[in-house]
């Protein structure tokens, strides 16, 4: 009553056929069409970005302020590590001080 019936795989009977043969589809390519033109299009032509030149003083700029990120983020790294470090000496302390404070009461 409580044992699941597990439903038994059919057989198949007679003859069997194989799998259809897939044949492959022509794949075909269509050319870009022209773009559709822009509704506000002006009369100047829009006049090309010029590019980026650093002069020596924009390098010294660049190194200076990462130079100033890369100190300013060691320093609260190191901030923090001395934070955990001094919690960690103060609490151990507070440990042995309690420890020794139970140790002297159970002599007397």
């Amino acid at each position: 009553m409580f044992r699941p019936k597990v439903p038994a795989m059919p057989q198949p009977t007679g003859f069997v056929a194989p799998p259809a043969v897939v044949e492959p589809t022509a794949v075909l390519q269509h050319t870009p069409q022209a773009p559709a033109p822009a509704p506000f299009v002006s009369a100047a032509p829009v006049p090309e970005r010029p590019a980026v030149q650093l002069t020596p003083g924009a390098v010294i700029a660049l190194v200076g302020s990462g130079t100033a990120v890369v100190l300013v983020v060691g320093a609260v790294l190191v901030s923090m590590l001395l934070a955990v470090a001094i919690t960690g000496a103060s609490v151990a302390i507070c440990a042995l001080v309690i420890r020794s404070l139970i140790n002297a009461q159970t002599r007397r």
